[in-house]
């Protein structure tokens, strides 16, 4: 089992009166981290899935709840979007029964928010689990395996059976993609036409690195722009993937109100456009390197419970920027490269206007950006 970065942080939260929520995509090990927690001690497992279990924990008084409790002093829950009204279930647990410690886990950052925000104010800590990171795999298989594995990790992904079930990556991946990404993310959204959902993620699955239009995607796809929103809205809810807005401050001919899309997983984009060939044969090494470098960064921000906030920078002329982040009054800008065949220069405006400091990663320096 590959150690995660939050395993700590829950641990030191447990038994402060409040529950520990754990978002992520299916298949990140959610449930393989808090079992790590609880080993050898007893606790109560209720799976949302099970609509038995959803069933009764939704029309259950707190007696019930008590009653189902009983002795155990640790309740997992887990899938917890499934059941109706769990935010106010979990409330009064919590008030009433001070000893217990629940958990409760699940897949859709928009569910369980709406279900939860309001009821456990003040009640709850929450977490994001992502695919592995670079340093949980490094800190796992060591320096020189991780660095024999870069390139499989860049066309394969990092999810945690991909990592771990050599020479079947192809089968685990095209798995992953029908069944939560077509089927669970489909059906907890309601939507009826999954070939909808198809061609958008696929499309943006080929415009990683570059700017993302609504409108083109809408036009591609056959449906109107507020469609191809509302679709994106429900992959970034649901971790699939992420926005980078455009940083704009002073000057007048940056862009402003555009955005990049990329996927939280390389492995994943991979499958949907059909395409794990060796990186020296691909035409889109660059974007998927740039894309995994962020993705790996954005994981480091929320594991660390950073304050900096990610963009890109782009101006009408097209002087662009890969990657910026912004903390506090400290500006800095990255420019990602798979490998440096010449000096890479931080344009003059951006330099003059934001005196930021830069950094170029590349395949030579990237474990200090990420670790």
């Amino acid at each position: 089992m590959i150690i995660r970065e939050l395993t700590l942080k829950i641990k030191n939260n447990l038994h402060k009166g409040k529950v520990i929520v754990l978002i992520g995509p299916r298949q990140v090990g959610k449930t393989t981290l808090i079992n790590s927690l609880l080993t050898d001690i007893p606790y109560l497992f209720l799976d949302g899935d099970d609509a038995v279990v959803a069933d009764t924990l939704a029309n259950a008084n707190t007696e019930t709840l008590k009653n189902i409790i009983g002795s155990f002093k640790y309740v997992f829950i887990d899938e917890v979007q499934r059941i109706p009204n769990i935010g106010l279930k979990l409330k009064i647990l919590v008030d009433q029964i001070k000893d217990v410690q629940l958990i409760a886990s699940g897949s859709s950052a928009f569910d369980i928010n709406h279900l939860t925000q309001e009821p456990l104010t003040g009640r709850k800590f929450e977490y994001n689990l992502f695919p592995i990171s670079w340093s949980e795999f490094e800190d796992n298989v060591g320096y020189i395996k991780a660095q024999q594995q870069l390139e499989q990790r860049l066309l394969y992904g990092m999810y945690p059976d991909v990592i771990t079930n050599f020479g079947q990556e192809y089968e685990l991946l095209k798995n992953l993609v029908s069944s939560y990404l077509y089927k669970d993310i489909l059906s907890l959204a309601g939507i009826r036409k999954p070939e909808i959902l198809e061609k958008i993620v696929q499309a943006l699955a080929f415009q990683i690195g570059n700017e993302v239009s609504y409108s083109e995607i809408a036009q591609l796809v056959g449906v109107d722009k507020n469609t191809v929103n509302n679709y994106v809205d429900l992959l970034e809810k649901s971790f699939v993937v992420f926005k980078l807005n455009s940083f704009s401050r002073n000057l007048r001919n940056e862009i402003k109100v555009n955005r990049k899309i990329y996927f939280y997983d390389t492995g994943l984009r991979n499958m949907l456009i059909g395409n794990f060939s060796p990186l020296e044969l691909r035409q889109d090494k660059g974007a998927l390197w740039e894309n995994f470098i962020i993705s790996e960064r954005v994981k480091k921000l929320s594991y660390t419970n950073s304050g900096a906030k990610p963009y890109f920078w782009r101006t009408k002329q097209q002087q662009e920027i890969d990657y910026v982040e912004v903390e506090a009054d400290a500006i800095r800008a990255f420019e990602i490269k798979w490998s440096r065949t010449k000096k890479v220069k931080i344009p003059n405006s951006f330099q003059a206007a934001y005196n930021p400091s830069f950094l170029v990663v590349d395949k030579d320096n990237f474990r200090d950006f990420l670790k």
